[in-house]
């Protein structure tokens, strides 16, 4: 007898309080590589009522306006309106940024210094990093996860659109998709929660939001009769965003991932620049896992990387097929190791990432992206004949 099982993921949007002060670092962060591609950023957002509070530490030549890049991003989310507590014109902007320290920075610096083993560009942290991959989507990732991002993005093009006067945008969705076998078969529940004015009725928004969201982008013939729709079950969602609710960079991190369905290092990604591991390790562990389920290899895949800071090899590398493989996970990773590279150095070169791309990742997942291949370099599938050929 085949396996039944429900499996959820949730996405947020833009608005969320989160998903600001990730949107508020990831914009310094591009602002910092704009003016210097050599830019040491690590920038963390917390944002409550009308204050913003942005932390952490920068070296650059770079020369940002903090406080102008912050309210820049919060104007592009939406938070504009007159009534509106966390306004992009009316916040305060509190600047707590320092240096990158000199003993993390001698780590990552391609040079010699007392006590570091060689003298090449290390990692600027240890840690562990993984990487997901699975054929339940065209973009390679989870259905729960994909579906849940669909139902977001689609949610903030209509509020930006400004045909639909009531939305706001604060945001968060839901979905549970059944499996049989260990493939998705159908959508159990829906659940869209979405921040609105006060004058509109909540049947307006229930009906809207069935008919022109979810039923717009998640598949027909994945909802049926016994699908359950939730929208707004408070019943009200008039007051949302960091007025609501506090905002932290980094805690939405199963929402920028797999939905769960893959597993997570310990570290976040907005605000970091890619001498940061947690990011860029990540970046590169997805493509991997990508190509090799691109390649026909596997169904499922996963890769895990761990560093040491200042160090520039990974101290460990896995992967695992889940029983899904062409070939053994052995012979798999042995030909990975053949086609790619791992050194800190070498991903930021092979994915191009000493660049302002990251503000375009921030939202709707750092992955799964496949219509910007330019700047989402972790999405190509580039590699997966020379995987191929490396696995004959």
């Amino acid at each position: 007898m085949s396996k039944r099982y429900i499996f959820s993921s949730e996405s947020v949007g833009e608005g969320h309080p989160d998903k600001v002060c990730d949107t508020i670092s990831d914009y310094v962060l591009d602002a910092c590589l704009a003016q210097d591609a050599r830019s040491r950023v690590a920038c963390e957002c917390y944002a409550k009522s009308n204050v913003v509070v942005v932390g952490g530490e920068i070296t650059t030549r770079a020369r940002v306006d903090f406080t102008a890049v912050a309210r820049q991003a919060i104007r592009d989310i939406g938070y504009v309106h007159e009534g509106d507590v966390f306004h992009a014109d009316r916040v305060f902007v509190m600047n707590m940024l320092t240096q990158q320290s000199p003993d993390i920075r001698q780590g990552v610096d391609a040079r010699a210094a007392t006590g570091k083993k060689r003298a090449e560009q290390g990692a600027g942290d240890q840690g562990l990093m993984f990487g997901y991959a699975c054929d339940e989507t065209p973009e390679l990732m989870p259905a729960p996860i994909m579906f849940a991002h669909r139902l977001g993005r689609e949610l903030t093009r209509i509020r930006k659109s400004g045909k639909v006067r009531w939305l706001r945008p604060d945001a968060k969705s839901q979905v549970s998709v059944e499996y049989e076998g260990g493939r998705p078969v159908r959508i159990t529940n829906v659940v869209v929660s979405t921040q609105h004015t006060a004058d509109v009725a909540h049947a307006t928004i229930e009906a809207f939001i069935i008919r022109n969201v979810v039923k717009k982008v998640l598949p027909a013939e994945m909802l049926d009769r016994r699908t359950v729709y939730l929208v707004n079950p408070t019943g009200r969602f008039v007051t949302g965003g960091p007025q609501g609710d506090a905002g932290l960079t980094g805690r939405k991190i199963i929402v920028d991932t797999y939905g769960g369905m893959g597993r997570h290092g310990g570290g976040c990604f907005s605000g970091k620049d890619p001498t940061k591991v947690d990011r860029s390790a990540a970046y590169m562990a997805r493509y991997v896992a990508k190509n090799i389920v691109a390649a026909g290899l596997a169904r499922r895949a996963e890769i895990q990387f761990a560093y040491a800071i200042g160090y520039p090899e990974p101290v460990s590398m896995a992967v695992d097929t889940f029983g899904t493989g062409e070939a053994s996970d052995e012979a798999i990773a042995d030909a990975v190791c053949r086609v790619f590279r791992f050194k800190p150095a070498d991903i930021i070169k092979q994915l191009n990432l000493a660049r302002p791309v990251y503000s375009k990742t921030t939202n709707y997942g750092h992955f799964g992206k496949v219509d910007d291949l330019e700047n989402i370099t972790w999405e190509r599938i580039d590699k997966a004949a020379a995987l191929r050929r490396a696995l004959r």
